[in-house]
């Protein structure tokens, strides 16, 4: 079995290995120690809770990724079940790669004789599974997996990215099966290993996007970790190694992203990090050739993604010079492939599907050939598989956008609801009725799924993005049609409740988005000049719940004094939860809000740590 063995380290090392930037690792030696997911995480959409939470890490104790299999006390036992969150792009596959790399070469977690890592985009290949086949696939050089349940003691398990598996995980239902060699659907054996049911012997650690991770019952969950996003030295190092040699460029992008607050906050999110760094490089190397597009920094998501798409779709990557001729070619090729690759990403977004194979590609009418050219290599990313092939894109929002596109395009010419996929639905005309029921829809939606699409639908109405777009993907000026009564649309979210709910905050985003700041702006200045009282109409609390996040006038300290009423307090509470320090003071409060106040304080996502 000895040469068995080495041979599996090897192909471990070999596929493992590949990609691992060593310098921007260090980050994820350590994770936070958490106590389940909190509300937000169980509830809202990945982007959502790093604008709520500023990109800060929960208080919490670290464990380093050494110790992650390890018991925390000499009295505790090893924990069975481990549970890793992170949200989309922060590095959860990277995690792994790096400890399994780590683990072959014998530096960390010796006393575990056996990893077996496995990712939820193979598991979906697979209709029926045994447990022994799932160890055998996940080792093929062993040939026989009864060689692995002799030391199963101290195999560990990995599957990664559960928020990419097909089938959602029934804990409630699934049938119980005890045996090893029986073939079961795979979502049901994948809950009886987690159970206990099957390969009790074996240790097992899941990786998944927080609200995904929520399908897994806390009491199964031995030990529950998170991974924090990028440091302000992280951040400056990530961006050194992406333009290498180019001090000066990433400089500049950093100074960029930090001038930028709720870009900075979302740029602690390697993956969004990659795309605003290439995007504002871009931006800065053809500042000078543009005399007719703003010459504005990009600062909103779509403003951000459109430079994005631009680059991508010209090939210029900015190592490449351009020519004219290949743009005009390029301009007509990708008006074709974002049409389909638009409706994949569309289609596979309400069906929270991120990841595609051969026959999604194919019956989405996307020509294959296209997808080998450089253009697509930036928009879908291309994974070989043993048994086939997966497509994903680069990053959750890039999907987002792609289907916001899509969306927008089919809209003006759409007869029908274009959510229902059949087609077949009461008559629907116009681009405005099509907008408005996308916004009833993204209100409807559970996770908030839909909100960052919405914000990019929106976006794609701004002059700014019209610019940028024009000759591309958008025609010249023809968002001046639509922009008002898409603003009602977005308007009539605000304040439609007693409590200013998330749905909320993300329309007054999408407000920003469609460059109409005027709502924000004149809250904003009653901060700065304390004159919030009796300013606080249901849709001005809602712009209030946003510039808490995002307003400078709150960097340090979130000011409320002399203007709350206990109605407003109450439609605020959710929001105050996350501002570190907070002044309420000369309100006139009576019991009931104390009371209220109390209750926030002890909540799990309370994130206050001074309260005058």
């Amino acid at each position: 079995a000895e040469p068995l063995v080495q041979k599996h380290l090897e192909s471990l090392q070999s596929s493992c290995g590949n990609g691992l930037e060593t310098g921007a690792l260090q980050r994820l030696t350590n994770l936070l120690l958490v106590e389940g997911l909190s509300d937000i995480q169980q509830k809202e959409h990945d982007i959502l809770q790093v604008e709520t939470t500023k990109g800060l890490p929960r208080a919490s104790k670290s464990i380093p990724l050494e110790k992650l299999f390890q018991p925390l006390s000499k009295v505790s036992i090893p924990p069975r079940i481990s549970v890793t969150v992170g949200v989309a792009g922060i590095g959860k596959s990277t995690l792994v790669k790096l400890f399994v790399c780590s683990w072959a070469k014998g530096e960390i977690s010796r006393d575990i004789l056996s990893v077996l890592p496995l990712t939820f985009r193979e598991l979906n290949t697979h209709e029926k599974l045994s447990a022994e086949r799932l160890l055998c696939s996940a080792c093929p050089h062993t040939a026989q997996p009864g060689s692995l349940s002799a030391g199963a003691a101290r195999t560990l398990l990995i599957l990664d990215g559960l928020d990419e598996f097909k089938t959602p995980l029934d804990f409630s239902n699934a049938a119980v099966c005890t045996d090893p060699k029986k073939e079961i659907q795979v979502d049901n054996l994948i809950t009886n290993i987690i159970r206990g049911n099957l390969l009790q012997e074996a240790s097992v650690w899941v990786t998944s996007r927080p609200a995904a991770a929520g399908q897994i019952p806390g009491g199964l969950v031995d030990r529950m970790t998170e991974i924090r996003g990028l440091g302000a030295a992280e951040m400056k190092d990530f961006l050194d190694q992406m333009f290498p040699g180019n001090g000066d460029l990433s400089g500049q992008v950093l100074q960029h992203i930090r001038a930028n607050r709720s870009l900075h906050v979302l740029c602690t999110i390697p993956g969004f990090c990659r795309i605003s760094g290439s995007s504002i490089a871009y931006f800065l190397k053809h500042g000078g050739d543009r005399s007719r597009e703003a010459t504005v920094v990009p600062r909103t998501l779509s403003e951000i993604y459109s430079y994005y798409f631009k680059m991508a779709l010209s090939g210029d990557w900015l190592e490449k010079p351009r020519e004219a001729l290949r743009i005009e070619q390029a301009v007509n090729t990708s008006k074709k492939l974002v049409g389909s690759l638009g409706r994949l990403a569309f289609y596979g977004l309400l069906r929270r599907k991120h990841v595609f194979y051969e026959q999604d590609v194919k019956a989405h009418g996307i020509d294959l050939s296209l997808l080998h050219s450089c253009l697509s290599t930036r928009l879908l990313l291309k994974e070989d598989m043993p048994a086939s092939t997966a497509y994903s894109f680069p990053h959750l929002t890039t999907q987002e956008f792609l289907a916001a596109l899509y969306y927008y395009t089919a809209a003006k010419r759409a007869i029908f609801d274009l959510f229902t996929e059949s087609g077949v639905s009461w008559p629907k005309l116009g681009f405005l009725s099509h907008f408005r029921s996308a916004v009833q829809r993204a209100l409807q939606a559970e996770h908030g799924q839909l909100d960052i699409f919405i914000r990019f639908l929106s976006g794609l109405l701004s002059p700014r993005v019209n610019r940028l777009l024009s000759g591309w993907l958008l025609l010249k000026g023809e968002h001046g049609a639509f922009r008002e009564q898409a603003v009602s649309a977005l308007r009539g979210c605000l304040g439609a409740e007693p409590a200013v709910s998330w749905r909320a905050v993300n329309a007054m985003r999408c407000l920003q988005e469609l460059q109409h700041s005027d709502t924000a702006r004149a809250v904003e200045e009653a901060m700065r000049s304390g004159s919030l009282a009796g300013m606080l109409s249901p849709v001005n609390c809602s712009a209030l719940a946003y510039l808490l996040q995002v307003s400078d006038v709150c960097l340090e300290e979130t000011n409320l004094s002399n203007c709350l009423t206990y109605n407003v307090c109450k439609s605020l509470l959710s929001q105050l939860l996350f501002c570190h320090s907070l002044r309420l003071d000369n309100n006139q409060f009576k019991d009931d809000v104390m009371e209220l106040l109390g209750s926030v304080l002890s909540g799990k996502d309370c994130q206050i740590q001074r309260l005058r």
